[in-house]
């Protein structure tokens, strides 16, 4: 039995189909109110809505980069100041440890047991009163010994403490001046008595000392402070120049009627322009397509309508007969530009996944109500996935195992993706008619063709079939089945791999 392509004739869609499709719909006039056509208030209402946005990355990186500034800044002036504040505090210590190893050096034992300078001490702040500098040496129930800058006033020190090495301390004993205390617990020879080396000095100098440098910290880290905030907005200005430049370009896209970003970007922006040249080369194809689809259309459906009007014009008597001939005609046309247009905009919307054998098995469901009388067999990976939508898969199947239904001998065989190894998802669907000459595989896909006009159909099965495969970027081919002895159908569609 001879191959022919048809299949079922779907009714004629909803203009929302249309638009769902990509085809350009005639827009109404304003009418005589002024009134605006929908499609052009919608486009406004569009326009006026306000876009939504999660900030502005400008602020997030200058509050980032403050937060990080102040953090640093404050951990380093910490720092910086305990480190300054121990160096000089250190330094004022060693100042008092070396004025009590002269002490120390400097004294003897009477015979009368008690301690006396072999030499005077050479500061001469020890000599005179309150000049805030003082020493002092006590132990064994004697009186103290004093430097004449106390003036009679003993110091208060930890007398109950052995410090063979000199401790540090701070005292409050007079009122208007805070003293730092070096003490330290010596024997002298020929004495038992553990005497007490003690020198005080004015913490008014250290105090001066830290205060002013914590002054300097805190202006010229304030200073830093407001140079490193400056830079990092200057940065984050000039860092984020490269998208203003992008927004620049894509309004004289709006604008000139420019297609493409071509300004030198950095590296890191570049994959985006890249999308994004992608995304209007991708828009470009979606209208140039349906531009083609009216296009096909109109041409299609002008010699029809030029047969009816002249038939009706010259009052044909066979004028029913033609009209119902002209408008099968153009119906084919219109089902034919429609299965297109509704797979190029199901493509648009996104990368669609769809399970093959779900969509073999519910065509077979299908078709097995049609046909009881033939064995539908289905086998192959379970997991296959193809980039294509559901409904066009499903209908690309349709056509397929429908034609090896009706023209086969009584068994079809559909494998699914019985190419494992390579790179597309093939589908074969196999019967055990009488194939169809290598010679005439080609006439099929031309819209119209049947090679067996005996049984119903349109003879645009294979045409929509070939199309829809080609736009998803598939492919169908006709071969001769091995085990069946009929016509094999390879259906080739990018696999999905995920």
């Amino acid at each position: 039995m001879a191959w022919a392509t048809a299949w079922m004739i779907p009714p004629t869609p909803p203009a929302s189909d249309v638009a769902d499709a990509g085809l350009p719909q005639a827009l109404p006039l304003a009418g005589r109110d002024g009134i605006a056509p929908p499609a052009k208030a919608e486009a406004e209402a569009a326009v006026a809505l306000p876009v939504q946005h999660t900030g502005s990355i400008s602020r997030r990186m200058i509050l980032i980069a403050a937060g990080w500034i102040f953090i640093l800044l404050a951990v380093g002036g910490v720092a910086l100041n305990s480190a300054l504040t121990n160096l000089v505090s250190s330094q004022f210590d060693r100042e008092l440890e070396e004025s009590l190893t002269a002490m120390i050096a400097s004294t003897e034992i009477d015979p009368l047991g008690e301690v006396y300078y072999n030499r005077i001490l050479g500061d001469q702040r020890f000599l005179e009163p309150n000049s805030g500098f003082y020493w002092q040496i006590s132990g064994g129930g004697f009186q103290p010994y004093l430097s004449r800058s106390l003036w009679d006033s003993p110091l208060e020190i930890r007398d109950d403490v052995i410090a063979t090495d000199p401790i540090y301390y701070d005292s409050e004993q007079f009122e208007d001046e805070r003293l730092r205390i070096a003490q330290r617990t010596v024997g002298l020879p020929g004495s038992d008595v553990q005497w007490q080396y003690v020198v005080a000095g004015s913490r008014e100098e250290l105090d001066l000392q830290l205060a002013d440098i914590r002054a300097i910290l805190i202006w010229s880290f304030a200073v830093l402070g407001i140079g490193l905030f400056i830079m990092a907005m200057l940065q984050t200005w000039y860092g984020l120049g490269p998208l203003r430049r992008i927004r620049r370009a894509i309004a004289r896209i709006r604008t000139s009627g420019a297609n493409r970003v071509t300004d030198p970007l950095p590296l890191e922006v570049q994959p985006m322009v890249e999308e994004l040249n992608a995304l209007l080369a991708h828009s470009e194809r979606q209208a140039e397509e349906a531009r083609t689809h009216a296009g096909n259309l109109a041409h299609a459906l002008k010699t029809p309508l030029t047969v009816l009007t002249n038939a009706a014009a010259a009052r044909s008597p066979d004028l029913g007969e033609t009209v119902l001939r002209e408008t099968l005609v153009m119906r084919r046309q219109v089902d034919h530009h429609l299965a297109r247009a509704r797979a190029a905009g199901r493509r648009a919307v996104g990368l669609a996944r769809t399970n093959v054998m779900d969509s073999a098995k519910a065509v077979e469901r299908a078709v097995s109500r049609l046909y009881p009388d033939v064995r539908f067999d289905i086998d192959g990976s379970v997991e296959a996935g193809a980039v294509i939508e559901k409904q066009d898969l499903e209908e690309i199947l349709g056509n397929l195992i429908e034609n090896a239904a009706k023209y086969g001998g009584g068994s079809v065989f559909v494998t699914v993706d019985a190419e494992p190894d390579a790179e597309q998802c093939t589908v074969w669907i196999e019967d055990d008619g009488v194939g169809i000459p290598p010679d005439k595989r080609g006439e099929l896909f031309t819209r119209g063709a049947r090679l067996d006009t005996e049984k119903p159909g349109t003879g645009l099965g294979l045409a929509i079939v070939r199309d829809v495969a080609e736009i998803y970027r598939g492919s169908v081919e006709l071969g001769e089945s091995e085990d069946l002895g009929g016509l094999l159908v390879r259906l080739r569609l990018p696999r999905w791999s995920g």
